[in-house]
């Protein structure tokens, strides 16, 4: 079986799966963090070395103001009680997006969590909060602009982003029967393999890693060249 280096994930259908089973939405995306701890240990055990999360997008701060402090919320609590665990398993956990505008007191905790993860080698958990793919790309235009640089290639320009030391994905995986980006990773997915599956993130399980990982593997990546 051949194992992508990288994995990026679209955690969708939260809502969907309290809904259905007529709970809140704040309680689905509760199972969703739960789901994501048996992704990451289910790629471990898989040996990919990185995984991408789109945990909160630029476009989420419409929700409802009572789902937002939720999904915050919830981010905190797997800053200081999930983190600690992660790094103590030498997991690497770090974050993309604007994060100058999330609440403070969750700031802090992401800041002071990943702290004990930074001499860490093992598997890289890479969690976009307040992301989304064209500001970050606009973010690096202004970086450069702000250095002076007057000219980049593609590789130069890929430096800059939030990303600039990891690989690309080799394989985006979407969940919930959605087939779109959804303004995720749009510099770096120029060349991934794109999966969607029709079950609901909280229902992800290793079972189902290894059917998207199968799936790769079927793959003929070609890069735009011919055989």
């Amino acid at each position: 079986m051949k194992i992508p280096k990288h994995i990026a994930f679209i955690m969708d259908g939260n809502g969907r799966w309290a809904k259905k089973r007529m709970l809140p939405r704040k309680l689905g995306h509760r199972e969703g963090v739960k789901a994501m701890r048996r992704v990451i240990d289910a790629c471990k055990d898989f040996g990919v070395e990185i995984v991408s999360f789109y945990a909160f997008s630029t476009e989420n701060w419409s929700r409802p103001q009572d789902e937002i402090d939720a999904l915050f919320g919830m981010v905190k609590s797997f800053a200081t009680s999930e983190i600690p665990k992660l790094a103590k398993n030498n997991f690497v956990v770090r974050f993309m997006g604007d994060l100058s505008m999330l609440p403070e007191d969750v700031r802090c905790a992401i800041e002071e969590s990943i702290e004990n993860c930074s001499d860490n080698t093992g598997l890289v958990i890479n969690i976009g909060l307040n992301y989304g793919g064209r500001d970050e790309i606009v973010h690096a235009v202004n970086s450069i602009i702000a250095e002076g640089v007057k000219s980049v290639d593609i590789n130069s320009l890929s430096k800059y982003m939030y990303t600039g030391d990891l690989a690309d994905p080799d394989l985006m995986v979407r969940s919930s029967g959605e087939e779109r980006l959804s303004n995720f990773m749009l510099w770096q997915l120029a060349y991934s393999e794109l999966v969607f599956r029709d079950e609901l993130w909280p229902d992800f399980d290793k079972g189902i890693i290894e059917k998207v990982i199968l799936e790769y593997s079927s793959r003929d990546r070609r890069y735009g060249k011919v055989k």
